[in-house]
């Protein structure tokens, strides 16, 4: 089935704000790169942060199946998934497309915590959590609660400092943290 208008305006937004920012990219960017009209823009999202929560939860959702595929395909055991999840992070680096964390930057520019895009980011990051706690008790790792934040958290920096480019492979950086991290709670 070929993707709704509504659809297409999501990724297509999405597209855009990941690589201009959210306060950047006016409606009128929207509509030039979409190839819309404004009434049609507005007939599918009342606001533009209706539009950027929709676009926040089409890369949560993509990113996220696309991560957990590759981690998958990567490691069988819950303990090896929780360190190719690093290794999936290198991988997002690498490519030509990265500009930081979509939620990382949304947050940033919404900081306030009870705005929907904001609460959007927070959202996304609980996902993440518990997928990795879900990791770590299958594991069997002591203190699973714990464990799971000190990895999101490690991922996170990760993030950061690949987008602050000063530094060789954070990713695997953050992967040998991991490691130590989990041999502990083994």
């Amino acid at each position: 089935m070929p993707p709704s208008k509504r659809d297409e305006i999501v990724q297509k937004a999405m597209e855009t704000f990941y690589r201009n920012g959210f306060h950047a990219t006016g409606m009128d960017m929207l509509v030039a790169e979409s190839g819309i009209s404004k009434t049609s823009m507005y007939k599918h999202f009342r606001t533009k942060d209706d539009l950027i929560v929709a676009a926040l939860k089409l890369r949560e959702e993509q990113f996220n199946d696309w991560a957990f595929q590759r981690i998958d395909e990567l490691a069988s055991d819950p303990r090896n998934k929780l360190l190719a999840f690093f290794d999936v992070l290198e991988e997002w680096f690498q490519q030509d497309s990265f500009k930081s964390c979509m939620f990382i930057k949304a947050s940033s520019e919404y900081p306030e915590s009870d705005h929907p895009i904001h609460r959007q980011t927070v959202e996304q990051r609980t996902i993440l959590l518990s997928n990795i706690l879900h990791l770590v008790r299958l594991a069997h790792l002591k203190e699973p609660e714990q464990l799971a934040r000190q990895i999101v958290m490690l991922q996170e920096g990760a993030i950061v400092t690949a987008h602050f480019g000063n530094c060789a492979n954070p990713a695997a950086d953050a992967k040998h943290a991991a490691n130590a991290l989990i041999e502990a709670a083994s």
